[in-house]
C-alpha cells in the first residue's frame, strides 16, 4: 500500500531521478539513520490513518 502511494506522489520521475533522490537521501541522514526515519515516518502514517477512521467513525455515530 505504501508503494502504490509513493509511486503516486513520484509518477512524474523516472529511474534515475528517484535514483538520485535516494542518494541524495543517504547523503544527508546516512546509513544508520534511514531506518530509524522510515520506521517514524511509518507511525507518521498509521497514526494519521487511525485519526482519520476515527473521526469517520464519529460522523457515522452522529448520522
Amino acid at each position: 500500500m505504501i508503494s502504490s502511494i509513493l509511486l503516486g506522489f513520484l509518477g512524474g520521475l523516472g529511474g534515475g531521478e528517484i535514483f538520485l533522490v535516494l542518494v541524495i537521501i543517504l547523503l544527508l541522514f546516512g546509513a544508520k539513520r534511514i531506518p530509524d526515519l522510515a520506521r517514524g515516518l511509518g507511525k507518521g502514517i498509521k497514526e494519521f490513518k487511525d485519526a482519520k477512521d476515527g473521526v469517520q467513525k464519529d460522523e457515522e455515530k452522529k448520522a
